[in-house]
């Protein structure tokens, strides 16, 4: 069977979970009506059933390549962002007054994770430029917007992050591109730039790079850093294209997956650029885009795990083997059916989490409320790390599910392993994520996480009545998270923090899960998502007793061998 768009599921998450109503009782999202709702959704899971769906194994085959300067893109590639940009796609959630429909993000990252699922690599692309859409809403010139905005919010144009460098890795401080003044309000970039996903392409009119300069005299480290925008080519007095800037593709990376997305080190020759909000206040008008990107990234982990598991499905429920079940599949081995229940189950739980989270990002826009801004924060992190490392997990394990098959390339299932590997990586590490999560997102004193330990507790007690089992364990879940919490921030010797960051935040995730279950359980009493609650609350969740474990163990076993005795 094809790749089917997950339409309902969201529908579903949006009505009984992540309370989409309270979105369209705003005055910021009143339009996004249900029926408004349900009619973009459906147009969005018939893209990417018939248009993305078919293009995610040829990028695979038939890589994106660099000829003579020019990137020339994978077979239907062109097609099918042509068909994303016509569709209005780019800018579901970009600012009405240039041409966005000024939708909910909760919304988009829905359609994003839909994208995902059916072709990764080309989804990347409009990703990318939502980002440097928000970016620029939030810290660009008047002057900027009006060029620029309209051609990325239609997708004639499409736009960049460049932040690393070959010498500085995930140390953006460390970066050596400049930047100097021309004296009539541009500025002359120079340096190179590496890892920068969709950096040329060859179905755009233009490609419009956000590059991280330091001006002459700013000091090091990120507190030194401006924001430019560099365009690839320059444009005329009508906002159209046209000299061709100094900025070249130097070469493309040749990758274990992503191999649609040509993923370029671009070199910067003196081009033209315009700054992007203040000097030296690049670190933070990148963030907005990068905080965007996070989310969009834990989506594609989601996608990706999607993907892979009707893969599964699909080569389960033919398969036969063995004596197991009437129908004498391995679907109805205990253990393929473990695997196949643990792949739905997560897959769930993180695609709740991160429509979680940017439902929070859209209260706090619609609000103003520092409470729903500080809960859009602390599940950003979250978000991102879980659903990548449940995209790696749910993928890792559909190869598993094919057993030898699934080392077989023909059959298509590795390759949803190999493309989803670097979400853990890109837009932060998830280390660096979780590290964030225990430091930055914890200055508060545990505000923020305790008011949404607070949430879950207050559901699981209003789910008792119906589900005494189900709502004791995440209750009790919420307890232990909330001692590990109080002990966390009691931590003022930060590797004290960082040593447990990870289990930390998958502990925390763990949680969340089983509270999102709950909810589902709660809207769908003797319902496949009942069922599936029970399932992740009985056999996943309790892995938070032992993550926890680890969280808390402090760092002096980490340190305990020397950099010899690790080497012995």
């Amino acid at each position: 069977m094809p790749y089917r768009a997950t339409v309902d599921d969201f529908n579903f998450l949006f009505d009984h979970v992540v309370d989409f109503n309270a979105l369209r009782e705003t005055e910021a999202f009143a339009e996004a009506t249900d029926d408004v709702t349900r009619a973009i959704m459906s147009e969005a899971g018939k893209l990417c059933d018939e248009v993305l769906a078919p293009l995610q194994r040829g990028g695979d085959l038939h890589p994106a390549r660099l000829e003579n300067g020019v990137v020339r893109t994978s077979p239907g590639y062109d097609g099918g962002y042509k068909a994303i940009a016509e569709g209005g796609w780019v800018g579901m959630s970009a600012d009405p007054e240039y041409g966005g429909m000024g939708l909910p993000m909760t919304l988009t990252s829905a359609v994003n994770e839909m994208m995902s699922g059916a072709c990764l690599s080309l989804q990347l692309a409009p990703l990318m430029t939502q980002g440097q859409i928000e970016a620029l809403e939030h810290h660009a010139s008047d002057e900027i917007k009006a060029v620029y905005l309209p051609k990325l919010i239609s997708g004639e144009w499409t736009g960049t992050m460049n932040l690393t460098e070959p010498q500085a890795g995930s140390d953006v401080g460390a970066l050596s591109s400049k930047a100097e003044d021309n004296g009539d309000g541009t500025y002359s970039v120079s340096g190179q730039k590496i890892y920068i996903s969709w950096g040329d392409n060859d179905f755009a009119g233009n490609i419009c790079h956000l590059v991280l300069a330091r001006l002459p005299g700013a000091p090091a480290g990120t507190k030194g850093i401006s924001l430019f925008l560099v365009p690839k080519f320059l444009p005329d007095e009508n906002g159209e294209p046209g000299p061709r800037n100094g900025v070249s593709v130097v070469s493309l990376e040749h990758k274990m997956g992503l191999h649609g997305s040509p993923t370029a080190v671009m070199q910067y020759d003196n081009a033209t650029g315009w700054l992007v909000g203040k000097e030296q206040g690049g670190l933070a008008a990148m963030f907005t885009m990068m905080n965007n990107a996070r989310l969009g990234v834990g989506g594609q982990g989601i996608g990706a795990a999607e993907g892979a598991y009707q893969k599964a499905l699909e080569y389960a429920l033919e398969r036969k083997q063995g004596r197991a079940g009437g129908a004498g599949t391995i679907a109805e081995h205990a253990d393929v059916r473990r695997m196949l229940m643990t792949m739905k189950a997560d897959t769930f739980a993180a695609r709740a989490i991160a429509l979680s989270c940017a439902f929070a990002i859209d209260m706090g826009q619609a609000s103003g409320t520092a409470e729903w801004k500080a809960r859009a924060a602390f599940l950003t992190p979250i978000a991102k790390a879980f659903g990548t490392d449940t995209g790696i997990a749910v993928s890792e394990m559909g190869v598993q599910v094919h057993g030898g098959m699934g080392f077989i390339e023909e059959t298509g299932a590795a390759q949803f392993c190999r493309d989803v590997r670097v979400t853990a990586i890109y837009e932060g590490t998830n280390g660096i994520q979780a590290m964030d999560l225990v430091a930055r997102k914890m200055m508060d004193g545990g505000e923020a996480a305790n008011l949404l330990l607070d949430e879950i507790e207050a559901d699981a007690e209003a789910a008792r009545e119906s589900f005494p089992k189900m709502a004791d364990a995440v209750w009790q879940a919420t307890e232990t998270l909330r001692e590990a919490t109080e002990w966390l921030t009691a931590q003022d010797d930060m590797n004290m923090r960082f040593a447990g960051a990870v289990p930390y935040l998958h502990a925390f995730a763990r949680v969340l899960g089983g509270h999102l279950h709950l909810r589902a359980a709660m809207a769908d009493k003797g319902g496949p998502r009942e069922k599936l609650a029970r399932f992740y609350i009985q056999r996943l969740l309790p892995q938070h007793v032992g993550l926890l474990a680890h969280a808390q163990a402090g760092c002096d076993d980490l340190f305990a061998l020397t950099t010899d005795e690790l080497a012995a």
